[in-house]
């Protein structure tokens, strides 16, 4: 799982310093509406993961958290944070 975010949080990286026309990831970093684009998708995907698990429908429970986890992976970035911050608030919590 690490390697995974590793990988996904290097790509969300990558697309904040070339900004691509053609990427999703590119375009929160640019949206008219700032991190409030950001924001919003994690209220959005919060809602349809609680919804989902409300149904007890496993694959919908997984296609949202991994939208989660994405866009939590771009607000952290847009933040100027990363994985390791994240890691060391989780190890405190252990």
């Amino acid at each position: 799982m690490s390697d995974v975010l590793d990988d996904l949080f290097a790509v969300i990286e990558e697309r904040k310093e070339t900004l691509p026309e053609d990427s999703y990831t590119a375009s929160l970093f640019t949206h008219e509406k700032g991190q409030n684009a950001v924001l919003e998708k994690l209220g959005e995907e919060t809602t349809e993961l609680v919804l989902a698990a409300k149904d007890d429908d496993h694959e919908e429970i997984a296609h949202e958290s991994a939208d989660i986890v994405y866009h939590l992976l771009v607000l952290l970035a847009m933040k100027d944070m990363d994985l390791a911050d994240l890691r060391a608030e989780l190890s405190e919590r252990r």
